[in-house]
């Protein structure tokens, strides 16, 4: 099979099991520290095993870069806490798409901490994603088509979820050159050491069907997605990897429907485009066009 085809194959899955995650936090039927904490200790089973395989267990840290993976585990941990979090106020499908203004903190983040400079096009992406969010948060939801109560706490853990993602995201550009499956492994393995005292031990899941989705967050949605996200990331040019990803928030959306019915409102659908589509034009830097002189349009 060609290179690129099969980074765009693995690209896909990856993105696919991903768009399915919050399915499997609601069918574990357990609270968000506890799935969190499973999900990290099968995860870290998973990725201990894969990393063994790759022989990468061996000299690739120093303290700095080992420092740097814990601080970013700690932000992803918090991270997944809050969106987990998310998805029982405010719904899959709409914590998913106000999370996917991550890029939009990321940039904001590379200003303030890398003096990378915020171009018009990037200002004018920013303020049509807020745009988006506004309206989902605007929004008024048919309370028997949400889990939760509280969809403003929704909202504002999926975009704190985003805080902690760009944090995490903002730390690993330190570690290039360390294996992802070998960051994937500290991460996960700083959040059993941080969940451990939280978890409700007394109270552990019952059902096989519970252990099974936990597991399957773990195996699949933390293991085996990680070797498939970044075995297409070797495989595939930039603009290709920014494409993909975009399928996550769709999957999201889609599985909210069909799974448990909750259809997002007129809106929300137009706020959660908003939001991809200006995700979309800041990943491949596309420009608006914000007036025309004399026949000629400007940016």
């Amino acid at each position: 099979m060609d290179k690129t085809l099969r980074g765009a194959a693995e690209m896909t899955a990856a993105m696919t099991i991903l768009g399915t995650i919050g399915l499997f936090v609601v069918l574990s039927g357990e609270g968000a520290i506890d799935v969190v904490f499973w999900r990290c200790a099968f995860g870290a089973l998973t990725l201990l095993v894969i990393c063994s395989a790759q022989g990468l267990l061996r000299g690739q840290l120093t303290l700095k870069t080992l420092l740097m993976a814990v601080l970013g585990g700690f932000a992803i941990v918090v991270n997944w806490a809050m969106l987990f979090s998310a998805y029982g106020e405010a719904s899959i499908g709409v914590a998913t798409a106000v999370y996917n203004t991550q890029p939009f903190i990321l940039v904001g983040f590379g200003a303030l901490f890398l003096r990378e400079r915020i171009s018009s096009a990037k200002l004018g992406w920013l303020a049509f994603a807020f745009f988006g969010v506004l309206l989902i948060i605007l929004a008024k939801p048919a309370t028997a088509d949400y889990i939760g109560s509280n969809y403003a706490l929704g909202i504002a853990l999926a975009l704190s979820a985003a805080f902690f993602w760009a944090v995490a995201a903002l730390l690993t550009k330190k570690l290039t050159g360390t294996p992802p499956q070998l960051i994937a492994l500290i991460q996960v393995s700083v959040g059993i050491l941080m969940l451990a005292p939280f978890v409700s031990w007394s109270a552990l899941p019952q059902s096989g069907a519970a252990w099974a989705a936990l597991a399957t967050l773990g195996i699949v949605h933390t293991g085996i997605m990680y070797v498939l996200m970044y075995g297409a990331v070797q495989k595939l040019p930039t603009y290709l990897q920014g494409a993909f990803s975009f399928l996550y928030p769709i999957v999201a959306i889609l599985v909210d429907y069909v799974a448990f019915g909750h259809q997002l409102q007129v809106p929300q659908l137009i706020g959660a485009a908003a939001i991809v589509l200006s995700a979309m034009g800041l990943t491949f830097g596309w420009k608006l066009s914000i007036g025309c002189r004399k026949g000629e349009c400007v940016s």
